[in-house]
């Protein structure tokens, strides 16, 4: 189809006119995001502190940025318009964003303006380049035959594979995760990538969509109870049981305690580092999206439903707290007296205090 399209706007131009449609064709990854005055008020997925300014990424390449504790959101520049739906700053100048089409961008001026570091192609050719001569010790023909033929997958199918999340230590440490096992480490603040397929305990290629730090220790949640742990000294993510086999979509840690959440509203906690686990009573069945936990051990989590949780104890009891505006919630930030949440109707922020309804949970 789209040859077709190509070749009769080749015929029309050589009469001396080009149709407006074609001329204006560009690919998400090619036309920058367009500024526009409801940015605020539509789709968005990701939020983050960098230092005190909040930056959220969205829709259509939009990500925002707020100095006044979200009363008011300027629009940054961004190369691309891909959905995207993750965000972090590891120093408040310097972060990263990723989302759809294999989108990693940079920011190094806190979130006013984002440069294109990687995209699913690029990432694709990376990927199948670095496992071309790849045997690695140990491992049988058959498991490298199977390695090699899903990473030479990537490159047929373009770039469609979406960066689900990103986290880095510092400003050059760090790694995305997303859809299928994608998982890529970098050292230089993302000038280059390395992957981390074979590094990772999920032979099924299950979708991984958080991954974050507890206690120093790279953590990652999946498909079907997937949670894994780097092993720091082999360099390898281990997978911890866990007893829920339903998709985790978050990881918060708290000062005593990290928590894993997501489908049917299921929550996680453990307080020592995933060896065990107890089930909290946390939600009303909605998937929780995002969430948040403050140094005093405040925990907010969000639904797809609009609803809200909230802990005063670190994730070990939660009670209903009112969303004024409420919307299907996929991210959370505390800043001051101010708790901001990023959903399907955009951005709001109310007054916060770590005080659910009825008192103490």
């Amino acid at each position: 189809m789209l040859s077709k399209l190509i070749g009769a706007a080749l015929a029309v131009a050589s009469a001396g006119f080009v149709p407006h449609a074609a001329a204006q064709f560009k690919d998400v990854l090619e036309r920058p995001a367009l500024p526009s005055p409801h940015a605020a008020r539509s789709l968005q997925n990701g939020l983050i502190l960098a230092g005190d300014r909040l930056v959220s990424v969205g829709k259509r390449g939009h990500i925002l940025y707020s100095d006044d504790r979200g009363r008011s959101w300027l629009q940054a520049q961004v190369p691309v318009s891909s959905d995207l739906v993750a965000v972090h700053f590891p120093t408040p100048s310097k972060g990263w964003a990723v989302g759809h089409d294999g989108v990693v961008l940079h920011s190094a001026d806190a979130g006013k303006t984002w440069a294109l570091q990687l995209d699913g192609v690029r990432a694709a050719q990376r990927i199948q380049a670095y496992y071309r001569g790849f045997e690695p010790e140990g491992w049988p023909a058959q498991a490298i035959e199977k390695l090699r033929a899903e990473v030479d997958s990537l490159v047929e199918d373009g770039a469609d594979k979406p960066f689900l999340d990103v986290w880095f230590a510092d400003e050059k440490t760090g790694f995305i995760v997303g859809a299928f096992n994608l998982i890529l480490r970098t050292s230089d603040g993302g000038q280059s990538w390395e992957p981390w397929y074979h590094r990772t305990d999920n032979p099924q290629g299950l979708h991984l969509y958080a991954i974050r730090s507890v206690r120093g220790v790279s953590m990652v949640v999946g498909e079907q109870g997937l949670v894994l742990r780097l092993d720091p000294t082999k360099g390898h993510f281990r997978a911890l049981p866990t007893p829920y086999r339903g998709t985790y979509f978050g990881i918060l840690d708290t000062p005593g305690a990290m928590l894993v959440f997501g489908l049917r509203g299921n929550v996680l906690r453990s307080t020592d580092g995933g060896g065990t686990w107890q089930s909290v009573g946390a939600g009303a069945g909605a998937n929780i999206l995002g969430g948040v936990a403050t140094p005093d051990g405040c925990v907010v989590l969000a639904d797809q439903a609009g609803q809200l949780r909230v802990s005063t104890d670190e994730g070990a009891h939660f009670a209903p707290l009112k969303l004024e505006r409420p919307m299907s919630a996929h991210a959370l930030a505390v800043v001051g007296d101010a708790l901001v949440v990023a959903g399907s109707r955009g951005l709001q922020t109310q007054r916060w205090t770590c005080r659910p309804e009825g008192g103490r949970p």
